[in-house]
């Protein structure tokens, strides 16, 4: 849509949700200003921010899309950057409770590489945009209500070393649309409340994950035919994992974690061993003799948490919330950065649908219509990540889902029993993947050729994972 708007926009957050969110804003704002407390690498690096950049980051293929839709070509520009190409049945090798997952050609495929190039290639399409500027090294402090009272008419910020201000100046940024995207650590909450709105119900599990990655040259001739490794967990029977994920510069990015607090050491002989104790050892075959290329580095802020600001009854015109700020996941599941992606599609579509009701530019209705909307693009991979999360021991949160009722019970056995028939059956586990990817709602798992699938299968006796590593590929 060209841009016909005279008016101002403030992202809050530059992470890869506030990069996105500009972008989207970008369409119908005159000027977009993205507000952050770090500063920008001039080259592709790891950016100080981030403090999980250095873990694998995936981009699910629903993201892939939306990524495509917003920076025509940036799947070329990932290729060129030396971005595998991976195809998630076929080059990717998984493990789940019936053992070693079908391999076979199919759609599922997308470019894998480091955070840091992915935003690197981001911002690269962002700094040639003539509508968006960014504004460094600066902390936003507090929301601006309107004259009226009803809505929000900017941000105070203050300036921070390096800014090219002077260190702990304030001033007030006026703007018409406001867009909170900084994350775990949102403030948002206690600012609206301090302006007289109600808190969010917060909802938090906590399944006590943590990860340490490290980086390793992929090895010159691989004995194996894969390019990538999934070992899952399979709580509450077993409660670590890991990843074996190709990015540029022919590099292997591993991953290895622990839930319910056996977290993975991060020294040299510690973190080869950890992998050990995997459901299959092939990790730890493949590390134990790669050359490493960084230290291990570990993160332990995996906690799920969503604040239900779309079931508050009194919310503020011209203000959102998106990505971390209002839905943060367990890492480990790789949700994140496509939910930030739906959530910049969401907001797009309905700004859309605010101009044609209003061609005057009037924005009000739009902050509550869009929260509600978020609600239900992350409904699923919300379900996804707390669902296996409070399978672990010791997880903490989430009492009222954990209760238990016939029907519930029902839907863990039936959902249970789609896992177990994808280990045996390409078709289920396709399925499966599209679910896992974004591409189609849970729902997908009820359509009768899956359940007669899935009745056929109980009645079967259980493959062991004894001996489905035995025929291992």
């Amino acid at each position: 849509m060209p841009n016909t708007s005279s008016r101002r926009a403030i992202v809050l957050g530059g992470s890869i949700a506030g990069l996105l969110a500009a972008r989207v804003l970008a369409d119908h704002f005159a000027e977009v200003v993205v507000v952050e407390r770090d500063s920008y690498p001039q080259e592709i690096a790891v950016r100080k921010g981030v403090p999980q950049a250095r873990h694998v980051h995936t981009l699910l293929m629903r993201g892939q899309r939306i990524l495509e839709q917003l920076f025509p070509g940036i799947e070329a520009d990932l290729a060129e950057a030396g971005a595998p190409a991976l195809e998630w049945t076929s080059d990717a090798l998984g493990w789940s409770a019936s053992g070693w997952l079908p391999r076979f050609h199919s759609h599922l495929k997308t470019h894998t590489c480091s955070r840091e190039l992915l935003e690197g290639t981001i911002l690269r399409r962002m700094a040639a945009h003539p509508t968006i500027r960014f504004l460094e090294h600066t902390d936003v402090i507090g929301l601006l209500p309107d004259a009226t009272t009803t809505g929000i008419a900017g941000v105070r910020v203050r300036a921070r070393p390096g800014s090219g201000r002077e260190a702990g100046a304030e001033e007030d940024l006026l703007a018409d649309f406001v867009v909170d995207a900084s994350g775990r650590e949102s403030k948002s909450a206690e600012w609206l409340e301090g302006l007289g709105y109600p808190r969010p119900q917060d909802t938090t599990i906590n399944a006590f994950l943590g990860y340490a990655s490290r980086l390793y040259q992929r090895p010159a001739n691989p004995r194996a035919e894969w390019k990538a490794v999934l070992i899952g967990a399979m709580p509450p029977k077993t409660l670590r994992g890991g990843v074996i994920y190709p990015i540029e510069g022919d590099r292997w990015l591993v991953t290895l974690s622990g839930r319910s607090k056996q977290y993975p050491p991060l020294d040299d002989a510690g973190f080869v061993e950890f992998a050990r104790d995997f459901a299959s050892p092939l990790i730890y075959e493949a590390i134990k003799e790669a050359t490493p290329l960084s230290p291990a580095v570990g993160y332990r802020r995996t906690e799920n948490r969503l604040r239900h600001y779309e079931r508050l009854e009194r919310f503020p015109e011209r203000f959102v919330l998106l990505g971390d700020a209002v839905c943060a996941f367990n890492p480990v599941y790789g949700q994140g950065m496509t939910t930030a992606a739906l959530g910049a599609e969401t907001l797009g579509k309905l700004l859309r649908e605010q101009r044609q009701r209003h061609p005057d530019g009037d924005l009000t209705g739009l902050s509550r219509r869009f929260q509600k909307a978020l609600a239900k693009v992350t409904a699923t991979p919300w379900l996804m990540a707390t669902g296996e999360d409070l399978r672990c021991p010791g997880v903490e949160g989430g009492a009222e889902l954990r209760k238990s009722s016939a029907i519930r019970n029902w839907l863990r056995g039936y959902l249970e029993r789609v896992r177990l028939l994808s280990a045996r059956d390409a078709a289920t586990f396709q399925l499966f993947l599209e679910v896992a990817h974004l591409l189609r709602p849970p729902t997908a798992f009820f359509q009768p050729r899956v359940a007669v699938k899935v009745l056929w299968q109980s009645m079967r006796p259980r493959k062991s994972a004894a001996a489905a590593e035995a025929a291992r590929l």
